[in-house]
């Protein structure tokens, strides 16, 4: 595909459903260092791109469903040449390219402060699969298998995890202390 150029981007199939609100994310600092975050863990082997497969296994396990074969038209379009799969580059121009054709352009500027804080909610109730308003160690944990991550493998860890964030010492992690920890990530060249 020549530099520049788009790829035609279809609607989403009735598989996935209605697209999420948060899948443009508001702040642009958060929003990069999110989709690097999704980047990482949707590169299974680590090797700096996603492969179709890839992709297709990482919505898998998080429910949405969806074959090599329905994703190949859109994401070939945005891999370069000789390269098995997206770099970075390359996935946050799909992204980009879906936000715009499902949401209409971004403008940043319009956006108010009450979209980030329902964007971090909607975050937030990902994690709380019970809907108590709490994200549990059970529950966490159960996010981290979906995802694939190895942190998930041990209960010990993830209740570190929790006990790193949980400010009260309930066990739990709060709506409040998710937002802060979300506001205190840095991020590095932003």
């Amino acid at each position: 595909m020549e530099k520049g150029a788009k790829a035609d981007i279809h609607q989403p199939t009735q598989t996935l459903g209605r697209p999420s609100p948060s899948f443009r994310l508001r702040s642009e600092s958060l929003n990069a260092l999110r989709l690097r975050r999704v980047f990482d863990l949707f590169d299974h082997n680590g090797d700096g791109e996603i492969t179709v497969e890839e992709l297709a296994l990482a919505l898998d396990r998080l429910g949405l469903g969806t074959s090599p074969d329905e994703l190949r038209p859109t994401v070939a379009a945005y891999i370069p040449p000789g390269r098995a799969g997206l770099a970075f580059e390359e996935f946050e121009a799909l992204h980009r390219d879906l936000g715009d054709s499902l949401f209409g352009a971004s403008d940043a500027i319009g956006e108010t402060h009450g979209e980030g804080e329902e964007d971090m909610r909607e975050a937030f109730r990902v994690f709380d699969e019970d809907g108590d308003g709490f994200i549990s160690a059970s529950e966490l944990q159960a996010v981290l298998v979906k995802l694939g991550l190895v942190e998930g493998r041990s209960i010990v860890r993830v209740q570190e995890m929790i006990c790193s964030v949980d400010q009260d010492s309930d066990g739990r992690v709060d709506f409040g202390e998710f937002k802060h920890m979300m506001q205190g990530i840095t991020v590095w060249g932003a």
